[in-house]
Protein backbone atom coordinates (compact mmCIF):
# COMPACT_ATOMS: atom_id res chain seq x y z
CA UNK A 1 0.00 0.00 0.00
CA UNK A 2 2.82 2.43 0.89
CA UNK A 3 4.65 1.80 -2.40
CA UNK A 4 1.45 2.28 -4.36
CA UNK A 5 0.97 5.68 -2.70
CA UNK A 6 4.61 6.56 -3.47
CA UNK A 7 4.04 5.55 -7.11
CA UNK A 8 1.00 7.81 -7.32
CA UNK A 9 2.90 10.68 -5.67
CA UNK A 10 5.71 10.38 -8.21
CA UNK A 11 3.14 10.42 -11.04
CA UNK A 12 1.55 13.60 -9.66
CA UNK A 13 4.98 15.19 -9.11
CA UNK A 14 5.98 14.30 -12.67
CA UNK A 15 2.82 15.81 -14.12
CA UNK A 16 3.17 18.98 -12.04
CA UNK A 17 6.77 19.31 -13.18
CA UNK A 18 5.71 19.04 -16.83
CA UNK A 19 3.07 21.74 -16.31
CA UNK A 20 5.66 23.93 -14.60
CA UNK A 21 8.09 23.46 -17.50
CA UNK A 22 5.48 24.41 -20.08
CA UNK A 23 3.49 27.08 -18.23
CA UNK A 24 5.83 28.23 -15.46
CA UNK A 25 6.95 31.20 -17.51
CA UNK A 26 3.49 32.65 -17.05
CA UNK A 27 4.08 32.67 -13.30
CA UNK A 28 7.20 34.75 -13.94
CA UNK A 29 4.95 37.48 -15.31
CA UNK A 30 3.30 37.53 -11.90
CA UNK A 31 6.40 37.06 -9.70
CA UNK A 32 9.81 37.44 -11.30
CA UNK A 33 11.57 35.32 -8.65
CA UNK A 34 9.82 32.25 -10.13
CA UNK A 35 12.36 32.51 -12.96
CA UNK A 36 15.02 31.11 -10.62
CA UNK A 37 13.48 27.62 -10.45
CA UNK A 38 11.69 27.83 -13.79
CA UNK A 39 14.65 28.47 -16.10
CA UNK A 40 16.56 25.33 -15.02
CA UNK A 41 13.32 23.31 -15.13
CA UNK A 42 12.50 24.56 -18.65
CA UNK A 43 16.06 23.80 -19.82
CA UNK A 44 15.85 20.31 -18.35
CA UNK A 45 12.46 19.67 -19.98
CA UNK A 46 13.73 20.85 -23.37
CA UNK A 47 16.88 18.72 -22.97
CA UNK A 48 14.82 15.61 -22.22
CA UNK A 49 12.60 16.23 -25.26
CA UNK A 50 15.48 16.99 -27.64
CA UNK A 51 17.74 14.18 -26.47
CA UNK A 52 15.08 11.49 -26.13
CA UNK A 53 16.46 10.55 -22.69
CA UNK A 54 14.29 9.49 -19.79
CA UNK A 55 13.53 11.82 -16.93
CA UNK A 56 14.85 10.34 -13.65
CA UNK A 57 11.31 10.34 -12.27
CA UNK A 58 10.30 7.59 -14.74
CA UNK A 59 12.67 4.91 -13.35
CA UNK A 60 11.76 6.03 -9.82
CA UNK A 61 8.08 5.51 -10.58
CA UNK A 62 8.80 2.09 -12.11
CA UNK A 63 10.86 1.15 -9.04
CA UNK A 64 7.94 1.93 -6.72
CA UNK A 65 5.56 0.12 -9.09
CA UNK A 66 7.66 -3.05 -8.86
CA UNK A 67 7.89 -2.77 -5.06
CA UNK A 68 4.11 -2.44 -4.96
CA UNK A 69 3.76 -5.60 -7.05
CA UNK A 70 2.59 -3.70 -10.12
CA UNK A 71 4.00 -3.95 -13.60
CA UNK A 72 6.30 -1.15 -14.79
CA UNK A 73 6.47 0.22 -18.29
CA UNK A 74 9.34 0.43 -20.76
CA UNK A 75 8.54 3.82 -22.28
CA UNK A 76 8.90 7.27 -20.78
CA UNK A 77 6.29 9.19 -18.79
CA UNK A 78 5.05 11.21 -21.76
CA UNK A 79 4.62 8.14 -23.97
CA UNK A 80 2.94 6.13 -21.22
CA UNK A 81 0.54 8.72 -19.77
CA UNK A 82 0.24 11.79 -21.97
CA UNK A 83 0.51 10.45 -25.50
CA UNK A 84 -2.62 8.31 -25.24
CA UNK A 85 -4.54 11.27 -23.76
CA UNK A 86 -3.24 14.28 -25.64
CA UNK A 87 -1.12 13.43 -28.64
CA UNK A 88 -2.22 11.64 -31.79
CA UNK A 89 -1.18 8.05 -32.40
CA UNK A 90 2.21 7.63 -34.04
CA UNK A 91 4.28 10.17 -32.13
CA UNK A 92 7.58 10.38 -33.98
CA UNK A 93 10.94 11.78 -32.89
CA UNK A 94 10.30 14.69 -35.24
CA UNK A 95 7.04 15.53 -33.47
CA UNK A 96 8.79 15.20 -30.12
CA UNK A 97 11.41 17.72 -31.27
CA UNK A 98 8.60 20.04 -32.35
CA UNK A 99 7.12 19.73 -28.86
CA UNK A 100 10.50 20.66 -27.39
CA UNK A 101 10.66 23.66 -29.72
CA UNK A 102 7.16 24.63 -28.62
CA UNK A 103 8.30 24.63 -24.97
CA UNK A 104 11.27 26.82 -25.90
CA UNK A 105 9.13 29.17 -28.04
CA UNK A 106 6.35 29.64 -25.47
CA UNK A 107 8.83 30.33 -22.69
CA UNK A 108 10.94 32.53 -24.97
CA UNK A 109 7.96 34.78 -25.69
CA UNK A 110 7.05 34.99 -22.01
CA UNK A 111 10.61 35.81 -20.96
CA UNK A 112 10.86 38.41 -23.73
CA UNK A 113 7.94 40.26 -22.10
CA UNK A 114 9.39 39.77 -18.63
CA UNK A 115 12.74 41.22 -19.68
CA UNK A 116 11.10 44.04 -21.60
CA UNK A 117 9.02 44.96 -18.57
CA UNK A 118 12.00 44.68 -16.21
CA UNK A 119 14.39 46.73 -18.32
CA UNK A 120 11.65 49.19 -19.25
CA UNK A 121 10.98 49.88 -15.56
CA UNK A 122 14.66 50.13 -14.63
CA UNK A 123 15.39 52.63 -17.44
CA UNK A 124 12.45 54.79 -16.31
CA UNK A 125 13.85 54.84 -12.78
CA UNK A 126 17.22 56.04 -14.09
CA UNK A 127 15.60 58.90 -16.04
CA UNK A 128 13.80 60.26 -12.98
Amino acid sequence: MCYRILTDLVIVLHLLFIFFVVFGGLLVLWRTWVALPHLPAACWGAYIEFSGNLCPLTPLENHFRHLAGRKGYATDFVDHYLVPLVYPPGLTPEIQILLGLLVVAVNGVVYFFVLRRYFGQSSKKNVL
